[in-house]
């Protein structure tokens, strides 16, 4: 079978998420309003998938993305005045709100002596308003869609790569998430929950077909597209960064290793032979630098440059 056969079949055989019509039209309003405005619009998949073991599902495979890139490339993608889409695992680290995250919110919180009021420690006052500010000021260019399974994402994803197919070279794909390779067929999962008492657990995965192929073919060709790939070995990193971009003819790949990735990454591209290096230095970690910062920086130079040479080709 073709690469679309293969999608036709897995699309036929797993159900559209719940609120699938009500999250395309959201995708669909933010990519028209951009068409207008002629603004840029930054599709962000962030954290992991679950694959269900059961329909009714108790039980699944997950794996280890809390979503950090992402929802930090999502705050800098606004900043450099993208319009987003930000296709998210439910529950993991989101823009703005991720800068909260491990602390109980209560313990932000103070009540006046008389217990009439309700208020903001002044020691995180000024922090916590300057996030407010700042999703105020973007909120209006900013969607975001949540996913759990892995059925979810890959629905979502192409109906968000099929309406930003009106974008042309303004559209930009930031694929961070992390997708699993392997799935459970839905016609070859139980309806209930697994019973320990039958014993011994046995699993048949198939792998996921390859989507990145059809975003780059089909459903939104003229799209600037970024993947990633991170690995632990690092020997082979260049290898499978320069395969794929052979394999699916797409714009970059960002390729990190597991035990450095918030420290350094590399830039791999079809036309030039050298990779680029993005790294942190001890003085910007010690400051609060993100490297997600520094890669949107570079992405958005690169990305002028093929909305550049689109228009003039």
């Amino acid at each position: 079978m073709d690469k679309e056969t293969d999608w036709k079949t897995f699309f036929d055989n797993h159900p559209k998420p719940a609120r699938f019509e009500e999250n395309v039209q959201r995708m669909q309003a933010l990519c028209h309003q951009s068409t207008i405005s002629k603004s840029r619009v930054a599709l962000i998949t962030s954290g992991g998938t679950t694959v269900p073991l059961e329909h009714n599902t108790v039980r699944f495979i997950d794996n280890f993305s809390a979503g950090t890139r992402g929802s930090a490339s999502a705050e800098y993608f606004l900043e450099a005045g993208y319009h987003v889409i930000f296709l998210s695992r439910s529950k993991s680290l989101q823009p703005y709100t991720r800068h909260l995250s491990g602390k109980n919110f209560l313990d932000l919180l103070n009540i006046s002596d008389d217990g009439s009021d309700l208020y903001v420690k002044e020691k995180e006052k000024e922090s916590t308003l300057l996030l407010v500010e700042k999703y105020l000021k973007y909120k209006e260019r900013f969607e975001m869609i949540p996913f759990t399974s892995l059925s979810d994402y890959l629905w979502l994803l192409r109906a968000a790569a099929q309406e930003m197919h009106i974008l042309g070279p303004l559209g930009l794909m930031y694929l961070a998430a992390a997708v699993s390779d392997f799935y459970i067929p839905s016609t070859q999962m139980p309806d209930h929950k697994i019973q320990s008492s039958s014993g011994p657990l046995s699993l048949s995965l198939q792998l996921v077909p390859k989507m990145l192929g059809l975003l780059v073919s089909l459903w939104s060709p003229n799209a600037f597209i970024v993947s990633f790939k991170l690995e632990t070995n690092e020997n082979i990193l260049e290898v499978k960064a320069r395969d794929a971009l052979i394999k699916y003819q797409h714009h970059v790949v960002i390729g990190n290793l597991l035990n450095t990735r918030k420290l350094h990454v590399v830039l791999f591209d079809p036309i030039n032979p050298t990779a680029e290096d993005i790294l942190l230095s001890e003085e910007e970690l010690a400051v609060g630098v993100e490297i997600e910062s520094k890669i949107i920086a570079n992405l958005k130079v690169r990305h002028d440059l093929y909305f550049a040479n689109h228009k003039t080709g």
